[in-house]
């Protein structure tokens, strides 16, 4: 994934947001990163623009080679689809579904067929430790629990970068760990790459790089293991 001079702007009364400024990121294959800085310094903005959440007032964002934004709406709904996963501190699960289909359902709309979905979404919920919980609702689940099943959706579909926001900030420093843990081993394993943003000193230690923002500008970009 590649980020160059990105920009996002708010309108707020008479005056304009610059939430995000001329920002540049480039993230290898495999990395994985933390974005930290102080609240309201852009974070989630600047996520949500990797994301394509949100579309940036100027700049570009690629992802594969491939560019995010200057398609249309059903183009880009599909490269979030076919390369992109979501983690959030929220869970986002589907309440009404069990944790088998909420974690196949990306593979259903990226039209697998449904045994396939269903077999690679059981899978998945056994990586994550969860196998023996894949009929269980959300509601039926502790909160560390509904976070694994959220990675296990993330992942179900290989994506190339997974995209995290405060994914430990509703758990208890125990189960914060827990899905540490997870995600550092899905890294590993799979050369998934990770950009997180977080508070979680926890988080950063375990990073390649973390990039710090203030004012809607990355002051820092970190360095990797290889060029220190």
């Amino acid at each position: 994934m590649q980020a160059s001079g990105v920009w996002k702007l708010y309108a707020s009364g008479a005056s304009t947001v610059e939430a995000v400024r001329g920002v540049n990121v480039e993230l290898k294959v495999g990395e994985m990163v933390a974005i930290m800085g102080p609240s309201g310094c852009g974070k989630t903005t600047l996520l949500n623009v990797l994301s394509g959440i949100d579309v940036p007032n100027a700049g570009n964002v690629t992802v594969n080679g491939k560019p995010l934004f200057g398609i249309n709406d059903n183009e880009r709904t599909m490269m979030r689809s076919n390369h992109l996963g979501f983690i959030f501190q929220d869970f986002n699960l589907l309440p009404v579904l069990s944790a088998v289909e909420n974690v196949e359902l990306p593979l259903l709309l990226l039209g697998v067929p449904a045994n396939d979905s269903r077999k690679r979404a059981m899978q998945a919920l056994v990586d994550v430790g969860l196998g023996d919980r894949s009929q269980h609702r959300p509601s039926e689940l502790s909160g560390g629990q509904q976070q694994r099943v959220a990675v296990a959706r993330a992942v179900v579909h290989r994506p190339a970068v997974i995209l995290c926001d405060e994914p430990t900030g509703n758990l208890d420093s125990k189960t914060s760990s827990e899905v540490l843990n997870l995600l550092k081993k899905i890294n590993l394993e799979q050369k998934t790459t990770f950009l997180i943003v977080t508070h979680d000193a926890d988080i950063a230690e375990m990073c390649d790089r973390i990039l710090q923002m203030e004012d809607g500008l990355i002051v820092n970009n970190g360095t990797t293991a290889e060029e220190e």
